[in-house]
């Protein structure tokens, strides 16, 4: 008889591994796309700011 390569303690090491692994992952993703999130935000920011500053300009020349 051949023993048994992985007994169902070793599946329940590797299931919690597994998922560690994936939540890691998950977190670097997020962590990226806030990063990129962040970016738009400043760039969304500056350019109404940019438009207000235009727009008050045009309105009162002096």
């Amino acid at each position: 008889m051949f023993p048994a390569f992985c007994t169902q303690a070793c599946r329940g090491d590797w299931r919690r591994q597994h998922q560690t692994r994936k939540l890691e992952m998950l977190r670097f993703w997020r962590d990226g796309l806030e990063r990129q999130l962040a970016a738009l935000n400043a760039s969304i920011h500056t350019l109404q700011t940019q438009i207000e500053r235009d727009q008050n300009e045009a309105a009162d020349p002096s």
